[in-house]
């Protein structure tokens, strides 16, 4: 008899890869709810800075985990997976089908693989030290033993985050690794273009939401007397507006330029996570990617056997 508490459906994919709109034409064909999984777009205002889908397009289909907390409030993957568990389990209590729709891998990756986090004991004074630090500097400080539950994936040793908690998991004596429990059977569909279309996809939405006012934004917030720090903490869009806001660029081409190369880099890092999972199924966006994931989907809510 299987273990799981149910079925839910993930839609991963990069910035401007069209997850979003996918993720809605399903749900509104299968009954289903979404579930965010980005770990900006858990933050009140900032839509077009956090790409937030539309008043609209949330009024269409249930949306979950958006908006749940405000920029300055501290928000880990644990907290995350805590609230996303409640509103997948609410979803299913209700009949629905759960989208879990996102493109950060680590929060994805919590739900689905049923992470087991250890209670988190956060000193803020490390902490900010380690803020301070650049990414070399971050791993010139782990040990060889740490540096071994990095491997090989530039990602991850690229990954800021990443390498704090490593740090502040060693300094506390903390286990670096623990074992999984998956509470849901799950289906993944990744979102995939060629590079080049891909690039296209991102400067066109980039522009898009600057002609929307996404400069705006962050300036309203700076203006109110906010202090800049929250903003660079959650990088791309944020940090690069700030620094533009500051003049560290000499002309808007330039901070753009700048953002647009940054984003893609983030994609690319998104896809380098995904591509480690071997149990995604790649739509294909060039082709009947639609008819595609219906057919996945139909299988897996039928599919009444045990994996």
């Amino acid at each position: 008899m299987s273990s799981y508490l149910g079925k839910i459906v993930v839609i991963a994919g990069t910035n401007a890869s069209g997850k979003s709109s996918l993720a809605i034409d399903l749900a509104k064909k299968y009954g289903g709810e979404i579930v965010s999984a980005d770990s900006r777009q858990v933050y009140r205002g900032f839509d077009l800075c956090s790409g937030k889908v539309t008043k609209e397009e949330r009024d269409q289909i249930p949306h979950h985990l958006l908006d749940v907390c405000d920029i300055e409030e501290p928000y880990s993957v644990v907290d995350y997976q805590k609230a996303a568990y409640a509103a997948i389990t609410q979803i299913l209590q209700r009949g629905h089908v759960p989208f879990l729709v996102g493109g950060i891998g680590l929060y994805l990756s919590s739900v689905v693989r049923g992470y087991h986090f250890q209670k988190e004991t956060i000193d803020f004074t490390y902490r900010n030290e380690l803020e301070k630090k650049s990414v070399e500097e971050l791993q010139d400080m782990l040990s060889a033993e740490t540096k071994e539950f990095l491997g090989e994936n530039n990602s991850d040793r690229n990954n800021k985050r990443r390498l704090i908690r490593l740090l502040e998991k060693a300094r506390n004596g903390e286990k670096l690794t623990a074992q999984n429990c998956p509470r849901f059977k799950t289906l993944q569909l990744g979102v995939i273009w060629e590079k080049d279309i891909l690039h296209r996809r991102i400067d066109e939405r980039l522009k898009k939401r600057l002609n929307q006012g996404m400069i705006e934004e962050v300036r309203s917030y700076l203006l109110s007397g906010n202090p800049p720090e929250h903003l660079y903490r959650l990088g791309l869009e944020f940090r690069y507006i700030s620094e533009y806001l500051d003049g560290k660029y000499s002309s808007f081409e330039e901070f753009y330029d700048n953002l647009s190369q940054a984003i893609k880099r983030f994609a690319k890092r998104q896809m380098t996570w995904f591509r480690r999972d071997a149990t995604i199924r790649w739509l294909n966006m060039e082709q009947e990617y639609f008819d595609q994931a219906c057919a996945l989907i139909d299988r897996f809510l039928q599919n009444t056997a045990c994996p």
